[in-house]
């Protein structure tokens, strides 16, 4: 009997030990809350205070609509954290690859530059600058609406017959020594064209002549319609 007595004592302890660190628990909670509710306080009453003196009106309403609104679209926020955390990552398994790019970019730029590609291009640029500055926006629309004859003209010119003209030409300019030309009198003259060199030389610039004419003609009748 004396055993059960103490048995019964023990688990009575043992209970009221329980009860006793709960009590203290529920204490803690209630102490905790008591000061979480006297900071908050505070610090609402600070941040109205602040607002009011910055001029601030808050809207208690709009502040409700605005926590409804965050708590209705919960789940569009986390998928626009998601997309920024997949965003972080790209940026950084991609920036290895930029820094590389930009590596073998400075070292394209420094091979240009031992190359001469770099003061080319400023050589270039101004050759253009002098180009915009001796030049009117006119002369560059008439450029423009003259492209396509001065294109035909500039392909005509390349053409193997033409070229091969061309520096018949040169040589045979080149060939005459320009200071050391004889004098022809009139008479004399008049014996040269008699040579068959110059008959043809003749035939050569009548025939020219005229079929400037017949094109030119031909170009006017066209303009006409």
């Amino acid at each position: 009997m004396q055993e059960q007595i103490n048995e019964i004592n023990r688990k009575l302890d043992i209970v009221l030990e329980e009860v006793m660190a709960q009590k203290e628990t529920r204490q803690s909670v209630e102490d905790l809350t008591a000061d979480l509710t006297v900071i908050g306080n505070d610090v609402f009453s600070s941040a109205v205070t602040e607002l009011d003196n910055a001029g601030v009106e808050l809207d208690g309403e709009a502040v409700k609509m605005l926590v409804l609104k965050l708590i209705r679209n919960i789940d569009t926020i986390n998928e626009m954290f998601e997309m920024m955390e997949s965003a972080n990552d790209l940026l950084k398994d991609i920036s290895p690859i930029l820094h590389q790019m930009g590596l073998d970019g400075i070292k394209m730029m420094s091979e240009m530059e031992q190359k001469g590609y770099i003061d080319f291009l400023k050589e270039g640029m101004k050759i253009m600058e002098n180009i915009v500055n001796h030049f009117k926006i006119e002369d560059v629309r008439d450029l423009a609406d003259n492209a396509v004859t001065i294109l035909e003209t500039v392909k005509s010119l390349t053409q193997p017959e033409m070229l091969k003209a061309m520096n018949s030409g040169l040589v045979v300019y080149k060939s005459i020594d320009v200071r050391g030309v004889p004098e022809y009198s009139l008479f004399k003259a008049m014996m040269a064209m008699n040579s068959k060199e110059m008959r043809r030389g003749l035939g050569f610039m009548i025939t020219f002549l005229k079929n400037i004419a017949k094109e030119t003609e031909k170009r006017a009748n066209l303009e006409k319609y």
